[in-house]
């Protein structure tokens, strides 16, 4: 039965969002302040995380960075705000997803129910290491390399560019991308992924690349291009 932990500083959110957790037949865990959810998660490994970004002691973002150093647990991060900024920062430090709040506990249970059928759906393949040049991409571990230097990617920035890399030089369109990485009952738009696609474009521009590249096609999407001497 999958955990999920529920760090929120509201009792009455908290509580709302338990009764609908156990509803879909998953175990609640519930933290009221970030130290808390910190020592909640590595006490009961949850299967999935809802992080509310205004606590106490520590904010969400500052659980979800710790969270990042040892675990691709999935992150829901859940904002009081609907401000660009505070989801830009949440999916570049590593959310799978966010929601605003005031929100449909129905629709959380959805978003919860969509990324664990993701990780159900992963959990018995057997992932590989793809190399091309200077470029290592091990998605057994979650580590990019370049020249031998690694390359602090988020979760889904590497799945990004992983995908793109195992398909050379073919086209994905952020639709495409969007549907592969997030999945089709996805609540967002494809403007999550342009904004991951330019964190990981200038991540990747700080170590030298010239064998390849992510390039958009203009009114297409994103393809990982190999130049031609290279090929």
């Amino acid at each position: 039965m999958p955990t999920v932990l529920i760090a929120d500083d509201n009792r009455q959110i908290t509580s709302i969002l338990e009764e609908y957790v156990k509803k879909d037949g998953y175990t609640p865990k519930v933290a009221l302040n970030g130290q808390e959810a910190i020592e909640l998660f590595l006490k009961t490994k949850p299967d999935i995380v809802l992080l509310d970004v205004m606590m106490p002691i520590m904010d969400g973002f500052e659980v979800c960075r710790e969270i990042r150093k040892n675990s691709n647990t999935p992150v829901i991060m859940i904002t009081a705000r609907g401000e660009d900024f505070e989801k830009i920062m949440g999916l570049d430090i590593g959310a799978d997803d966010y929601i605003v709040k005031p929100f449909s506990p129905g629709e959380v249970m959805a978003r919860v129910r969509a990324i664990l059928r993701r990780v159900d759906r992963t959990d018995g393949q057997k992932k590989q290491i793809f190399s091309f040049r200077n470029l290592i991409v091990n998605l057994d571990d979650y580590i990019v390399t370049i020249d031998n230097k690694e390359v602090a990617l988020t979760k889904k920035e590497l799945e990004i560019l992983w995908t793109l890399a195992t398909n050379q030089n073919k086209v994905f369109s952020r639709d495409n991308l969007l549907n592969s990485l997030w999945g089709y009952d996805y609540f967002g738009d494809n403007r999550t992924v342009d904004s991951h696609i330019k964190r990981l474009r200038a991540k990747l521009d700080e170590y030298r690349h010239e064998s390849w590249d992510i390039k958009t096609i203009w009114g297409v999407g994103y393809k990982f291009e190999v130049k031609a001497d290279e090929k």
